[in-house]
């Protein structure tokens, strides 16, 4: 087995009982073969990267957001949504970006930074689409799924670009004018030969909430179709984690635990605990820093409590259960 050193692995290595020993996209040095001899798990399940054509995430990302926005950019002109050149080159590089083992280089690749109206769409588009595959959804239900993510926010186009990108607070009147681009999306896709009912409600409801206080019908959980919810999931994920005109990106734990205790009134419950326990499960082996700088590597979940994991820093094991002050701010790269 001495001939996998320096190797990178393509897929999270997990033991029997579920739990992630070696983390996707790791270079296996002498440690992890002994990790890989003890936990018992077979060599012949694990998928090397090649290193010469493994493909660089950000770049495709880069690539599919000046795509997207060429392509978005042409209904200014033409009042037209080229929706087919949408599903033919951008849906399948959404797809593929989707398919990174390693989820935390894929959220670094689609965090808005500097173009975040379009870097945003491909984001909720990714992040949807990855949602679908642990929904285990089927892939003619994610190609629709990705393309409704991706078309999600074609409404703002229809808003004055100074108003989306103003550093500062909204005026009520400047809200209200954004709260419209729900329905002008509904409107511009119901147009547009080729989309149908799920792509145009997905416009149109990813605003709405569960409880009944979302926008711009104010809609209750049923009445909510299911992929405008995953959609929401993506689209508020996605908004808190990246830098944005009028705020900075949020620390890990905040996004968390404001998706965890939002899920029960405003989002679907069901699908921000599969979102979640997806992620954190796969922070194992991850290093993270800590909320008071410290940084260190996740070793292990707490059953009871998946989000407060046992840290190890150096020699020291830090139990974040029982410290509530101290708290993952950030999972590095």
């Amino acid at each position: 087995m001495d001939n996998y050193l320096g190797r990178t692995i393509k897929n999270d290595l997990i033991n029997a009982y579920g739990v992630t020993v070696i983390p996707a996209k790791s270079k296996l040095n002498a440690e992890h073969l002994e990790l890989i001899r003890k936990q018992r798990i077979d060599v012949l399940d694990i998928i090397f990267v090649d290193e010469q054509q493994a493909p660089s995430y950000r770049q495709m990302a880069n690539s599919v957001v000046d795509s997207s926005k060429e392509m978005f950019e042409s209904y200014r002109i033409s009042r037209k949504i080229p929706l087919a050149d949408i599903r033919k080159d951008v849906v399948p590089v959404i797809q593929e970006i989707s398919r990174n083992p390693d989820i935390f280089a894929l959220f670094s690749s689609v965090q808005g930074r500097d173009d975040y109206t379009y870097q945003h769409n491909v984001g909720v588009g990714v992040l949807s689409t990855l949602i679908g595959r642990w929904l285990n959804m089927s892939e003619a239900e994610l190609s629709v799924l990705s393309l409704a993510a991706t078309l999600h926010d074609i409404g703002k186009l229809k808003i004055p670009v100074e108003i989306l990108n103003k550093p500062g607070k909204l005026t009520d009147e400047e809200f209200s004018l954004v709260k419209k681009h729900t329905i002008y999306g509904y409107e511009m896709l119901k147009e547009t030969t080729g989309a149908n009912s799920r792509i145009t409600l997905a416009a149109l409801q990813h605003h709405e909430r569960n409880d009944g206080k979302g926008y711009p019908l104010g809609l209750k959980d049923e009445q909510i179709d299911s992929y405008s919810k995953i959609i929401a999931v993506a689209d508020i994920f996605h908004a808190m984690s990246s830098k944005r005109p009028y705020h900075e990106a949020m620390p890990f734990h905040v996004i968390v635990d404001q998706m965890r205790r939002g899920s029960f009134g405003a989002l679907d419950p069901h699908i921000v605990s599969v979102f979640l326990e997806n992620i954190v499960k796969r922070t194992v082996g991850r290093e993270v820093v800590l909320t008071d700088g410290r940084v260190g590597e996740i070793v292990y979940l707490n059953p009871h409590d998946i989000e407060t994991p046992l840290i190890r820093i150096n020699d020291e094991y830090i139990d974040l259960s029982k410290i509530k002050e101290l708290n993952i701010r950030e999972i590095t790269i």
